[in-house]
């Protein structure tokens, strides 16, 4: 048994004409087992202001994301809320043309996927927030517009966050230590958070641990 290249030509031309549910099956496959997606490279501009390894002061640019919310604990919410952003990039959605929604024809328009995914608690931490950051190239007038109203598009303005990097697995009582981390170097620093905790991953959870990237990321003043 021969198996193709996922990567070539004729396998992304077959991956472009299977039906919306299957590429968001196949793409939420993908993340679970590990097969690295690969329209997954692009990220979020950003410039370091401090660094202290595992620590970083970042200053973001300007972003737009795609955002569901979503009830359970990080697992559930983190798996549910991938699928409902990936069903939107691979295709529940309505392009933009000409400056306005093409009602006529409606044509669905396939986006780049980026990393990270990004998960913030709400409250008590039994609803999550979980986004995709657009590509650079679209702005939310550009944006192909969800057909599912859970998902969102924000845009969302230059952002000042403390940072620390970390590999292995990404649990519950992992992401409490880390914040906690952080947390105190973010007050060793005098600085002032501004809101929740968010956790970023990079790669798939099924990568080799001590090769993945995952953060925590603070708001700060």
């Amino acid at each position: 048994m021969t198996l193709s290249n996922p990567y070539s030509s004729d396998s992304r031309n077959s991956f472009r004409v299977m039906p919306v549910w299957l590429q968001t099956s196949l793409a939420l496959s993908f993340f679970l087992i590990g097969v690295p997606l690969a329209m997954a490279t692009e990220e979020p501009s950003y410039r370091v202001l401090q660094q202290a390894e595992p620590f970083e002061i970042r200053e973001y640019a300007p972003l737009i994301v795609a955002q569901v919310e979503v009830p359970g604990d990080l697992s559930e919410a983190s798996s549910a809320g991938f699928r409902l952003i990936a069903n939107y990039i691979f295709g529940n959605n309505i392009a933009v043309r000409d400056g306005g929604l093409n009602m006529a024809e409606p044509v669905p328009e396939k986006i780049a996927m980026t990393i990270p995914v990004i998960a913030e608690g709400k409250g008590d931490k039994k609803t999550w927030l979980i986004q995709f950051v657009m590509p650079k190239q679209y702005t939310l007038e550009t944006l192909p517009k969800p057909n599912n109203p859970q998902v969102k598009l924000l845009a969302v303005g230059p952002q000042k966050l403390a940072v620390i990097r970390f590999t292995g697995f990404v649990g519950d009582e992992k992401v409490q230590v880390k914040t906690a981390e952080l947390m105190a170097w973010i007050k060793s620093r005098n600085e002032q958070p501004l809101g929740n905790p968010r956790l970023a991953r990079y790669n798939p959870p099924w990568s080799i641990p001590w090769m993945r990237r995952n953060e925590i990321l603070i708001p700060i003043q």
